[in-house]
């Protein structure tokens, strides 16, 4: 699907390129969106620009990513997708800057796109030219980073209530730390995704600042400077919270572990308090014709008396000793 975005009398409209039409008036920017062959031609008649395939739009070497072709500069970055799914993921989306004229060539639907095509139709000034375009659509993919990593921060505060949080005495059933971990690997995924993209995002822009001073434009290049400040520091937020992340981890793990030590020291406890019983109950159990015991009246109570003592007394000791 190919969108066209006009500034028309300090107006955003959106349009369509119909076959055999002319160039829109005041074309800033063309969207293109799981495009089809006509609307590569389209696009290559409109802005004299080869559109990049799928595969080269996922190469990673910088060389691949960022160059000048003629008067044309292609930067390809990859962006958050999907953060509010169980399957976060960073997808390719290539930028084209020519000569008055952005073009956008993407696979995916990231919200940073909608975000920005609901800011440019109440503030026109946001896509007044192409390189205003750039800069304003890629402030809006870092501001949904941003929003990715507050969640991730609010959902570690949550994990950290629910695994330090004191033990219910009351409650004897046994944590299930499954979703835990399965919660502690999402947002970690979260975190490694962001980090991709604003690495790929900082490369993109001090690419696109060397570009902007040799044609000596001061308005983008303070942009520019403005985006890669919030970068850095959104960089270091990552790393913040990929410690977080990984103490959390480290703590769950040992709260599993406790759990399984202290069902094995039950067991174990179980064993040594039913061992001394046995042992009585074995004794008896022989069928020696000289055991005068066998022959009292009492002797059937007394070793049942036994062995419910033997029981009892280990079992005391463990408590007194504080073992249970």
């Amino acid at each position: 699907m190919l969108t066209l975005y006009c500034l028309r009398s300090g107006r955003i409209v959106a349009d369509r390129l119909q076959n055999g039409q002319p160039v829109p008036d005041g074309l800033i920017w063309a969207d293109l969106l799981n495009p089809t062959a006509e609307e590569n031609a389209a696009i290559k008649a409109l802005a004299d620009i080869d559109v990049p395939t799928p595969e080269e739009m996922r190469e990673i070497e910088p060389s691949s990513r960022l160059y000048r072709e003629g008067l044309s500069l292609f930067l390809t970055a990859s962006v958050l997708n999907n953060t509010d799914t169980p399957e976060p993921e960073t997808r390719a989306i290539t930028f084209v800057l020519s000569e008055g004229m952005l073009t956008t060539l993407r696979y995916c639907e990231p919200m940073p796109f909608e975000t920005f095509r609901n800011r440019i139709q109440s503030q026109p000034r946001l896509c007044r030219t192409p390189e205003v375009a750039l800069v304003e659509l890629l402030d809006a993919i870092v501001d949904r980073i941003a929003d990715t990593l507050e969640a991730v921060d609010s959902h570690v505060s949550t994990l950290s209530k629910d695994i330090f949080s004191p033990a219910d005495t009351n409650n004897t059933k046994a944590t299930d730390f499954g979703p835990t971990i399965k919660n502690i690997g999402l947002n970690a995924i979260r975190c490694s995704k962001a980090d991709e993209s604003l690495i790929g995002l900082q490369r993109l822009l001090t690419f696109l600042d060397t570009n902007m001073r040799q044609m000596n434009n001061k308005e983008i290049r303070t942009r520019i400077k403005d985006l890669q400040r919030d970068i850095l520091s959104l960089e270091g937020y990552v790393e913040r919270m990929s410690e977080k992340l990984v103490l959390l981890l480290d703590a769950t793990l040992g709260m599993v572990s406790i759990q399984q030590n202290n069902i094995i020291k039950i067991f174990s406890v179980i064993a040594v308090v039913f061992l001394p019983p046995t042992l009585v109950a074995s004794i008896y159990g022989m069928n020696f014709n000289e055991m005068p015991e066998l022959g009292w009246h009492l002797g059937y109570p007394l070793a049942l008396l036994l062995m419910l003592l033997s029981a009892i007394l280990p079992f005391r000791y463990f408590k007194h000793r504080g073992w249970l």
